[in-house]
């Protein structure tokens, strides 16, 4: 189910971490929010660049909502012309496979994943996915979706169009297994999901 746009997604050894390759990407040095705040602050126009990217969080109390730095909220299928369909990622993953989209073979689709960030910059997220079916990896997918600042509001990520197999031999259910993680490879969330694909709705 990849896209000609996506990026290229190398699987590393074992078949489980499935990373995000860009080729001349180097991780920047990790910098806390109050050191970037810090930093050349007799630069007037480096202070207004720094409160557009920042916005709020540069002189705001934030929502902490506990746990990780990135809170991964949900993913949404996102169909023309049909209701969204969203899965909650805020609670318990784990029955998430056992309840699968359906998606009618053939049709564009999109993934809209919606996340929050809340103390500090995160560098180089990255969504991926690998597709199983019968137990056999059948694709993978990974999308950069850049860097951010933390806010009180949730970001919110559109993946390229796709388009879902079709065909008798591609018909079934398939599941993903997704990670959303950063550049230093720290993983904010994995989690299983299915896709049941169709003739019909």
């Amino acid at each position: 189910m990849a896209s000609e746009e996506d990026p290229t997604v190398a699987a590393a050894a074992g078949g489980e971490e499935d990373e995000l390759q860009t080729p001349g990407y180097k991780a920047p040095a990790k910098k806390s929010l109050d050191e970037i705040q810090k930093l050349d602050q007799d630069d007037e126009s480096l202070v207004k660049y720094k409160k557009m990217l920042l916005g709020e969080a540069a002189n705001a109390e934030m929502l902490d909502e506990g746990g990780s730095n990135v809170i991964v909220k949900s993913i949404t299928l996102v169909v023309a012309d049909r209701d969204d369909i969203t899965l909650d990622l805020t609670g318990d993953t784990s029955q998430l496979k056992s309840s699968p989209f359906t998606v009618k073979e053939g049709c564009s689709y999109r993934l809209r994943i919606t996340f929050r960030v809340q103390r500090e910059i995160v560098t180089g997220l990255v969504y991926s996915h690998a597709t199983y079916r019968k137990g056999i990896k059948v694709d993978t997918e990974g999308f950069m979706l850049g860097s951010y600042g933390p806010r009180k509001e949730v970001h919110t990520y559109m993946t390229p169009v796709d388009e879902a197999p079709s065909g008798l031999i591609a018909r079934g259910k398939y599941v993903m297994k997704s990670k959303f993680c950063d550049d230093d490879k720290h993983v904010y969330l994995a989690w299983e999901w299915g896709l049941d694909i169709k003739k019909d709705w």
